[in-house]
Order: structure tokens, then sequence, then C-alpha cells
């Protein structure tokens, strides 16, 4: 009996084991494939919509930071895990791979913006060169931090172009992203904001007062790169290839973007 009792138990101890491996191997089959993307934050809507997209078709998840491209640069200098960047300047992406944190080859240019001039739309201002920026009745003007924010950047470099940065300098309040400075306008406490065109997409109750000439800074180009400490570099490569796709530019291009086709 003893002996009968003792194969039985280990009959059901072996019966358990089994559906313990074959639990576990269910459980890892439904776990989805994760994808990490450091994205500027320019791009958070458009790549919303993406994203979305992409998990419909390959079953993968997308997880994204977005942050000023300069900040998100300094979380993977600093060791965040990431397996896609993608920046609103090449400067950022130059950065990264001076330190060797990138992925041999892998960037790929996405897309080019514009920087506008936007007011609320109740404004009584007009602004037909950006001379008249210097009158009294704008005493307050946003931008990106030039330090953080390549939106900021650009908006220095077209300043300093028409030799109006340091006459601007007492009018200017930073913002520590282009979304931020884009809310100094629609909460009243600027009179104007220098932004990326694509923002005017996000309300409707700013107006565009100036397109600023593309030869006033240099051109706006987003690039995309995989990190090299990504342990899912054929998936990564994969995403910012979906990126070039014909449903992803009619995705950017609804958002203000312009597309780059890719070579």
């Amino acid at each position: 009996m003893k002996e009968r009792k003792h194969r039985s138990v280990k009959f059901l101890t072996a019966i358990g084991l089994v559906f313990t491996v074959l639990s576990g191997c269910a459980t890892d089959k439904q776990k989805p494939i994760e994808l990490s993307v450091f994205a500027a934050i320019s791009l958070t809507d458009a790549l919303g919509e993406i994203g979305a997209a992409f998990t419909a078709e390959n079953g993968v998840k997308v997880y994204y930071n977005f942050e000023a491209s300069t900040t998100l640069q300094r979380q993977l200098e600093k060791g965040a895990s990431a397996d896609v960047f993608i920046s609103a300047s090449p400067r950022q992406v130059v950065a990264l791979e001076t330190n060797g944190l990138l992925e041999a080859g892998s960037r790929q240019d996405l897309l080019t913006n514009r920087l506008v001039l936007v007011a609320d739309e109740t404004a009584e201002i007009s602004v037909e060169t950006p001379d008249n920026l210097t009158v009294p009745e704008i005493s307050r003007i946003a931008i990106g931090h030039p330090n953080i924010v390549p939106a900021g950047t650009y908006a220095k470099e077209a300043l300093t172009h028409f030799g109006l940065w340091e006459t601007l300098y007492p009018k200017l309040i930073f913002g520590m992203d282009v979304r931020a400075t884009l809310a100094y306008v629609t909460a009243g406490n600027v009179d104007i904001a220098i932004v990326y065109k694509t923002d005017i997409t996000l309300t409707e109750n700013i107006k565009v007062l100036y397109q600023l000439p593309p030869e006033a800074y240099t051109p706006i180009v987003y690039p995309a790169v995989v990190m090299k400490s990504s342990p899912r570099k054929q998936l990564a490569r994969r995403f910012i290839t979906y990126l070039h796709s014909v449903e992803s530019g009619e995705i950017f291009e609804k958002h203000g973007f312009a597309f780059l086709v890719r070579k």
C-alpha cells in the first residue's frame, strides 16, 4: 500500500510539473512583445496614431517617452533604456553617436518642419516682417529654451539671422519643450510664440501671423536611430522602416509634417 501510494504521489507530482511548464509556455506566448521609443514631444500625436497601427499589424506594444530632444539625449547618456530614439534635430543624434551609444548605420531621416509665429486668435497683432517684433505692443515672446528644445535653437538662429536676438532678448520667455511654449500663448501669458508649423494643429484658438523663411535657420530634420544597447535591434529597425511607409506618411502629413521619402 505504501509503495502504491508513493507511486501515486510521484505520478501526480509529474503531472503537476508538466502542467506548470505548459502554463508557463502559454503565459510567455501571451505576453506581448514591447518596444521602447524615446521621441521628441512635437511628435506625440502623430506617433500615437502610428504606434497603435504598428501594434495592430505586428502584435508589438510600443511604449513612448515624449520629452524635449535634449532632455531625452541626457536621459539616454545616463543609461536610460530605449530601443529607438527620434529627435527633432540631428544635433542630439550626433552627440549620442559620438558617445558610442547608437547602432552603426541605423539612422534614417524621417521628417521636416517649419517655424511660425503664432498668437491667440483674438489678438489684434500684425507681423509682416520679423522687425515688427520690436514694437512696444509686443512685450512678451515665447520660444523653446535654446539649450534644451530644438525648436528654441532654431528660433534663436532665426532671430540672430535677422539681427534681432539681442534686441528681443528682454522680451523672451523660455519654454521647457515646444508644447509648453505654445501653452504660453493659449494661456494668455505671452503675446506671440515661435513654434513648429505642426503645432498649429493642436488647437483652434491660435492663428499664424508669419512663417519664418527656411533660409533663416538650419533645416529642421527629424532623424530616427536604433540604440546600441537595445536587445530588440531587428524589431527597432522594423519600426523605423514602418515610419517610412505610405500609411505613416499620411499620418505625419495630417499632423503638418513634411514627409521625407526614403531613398
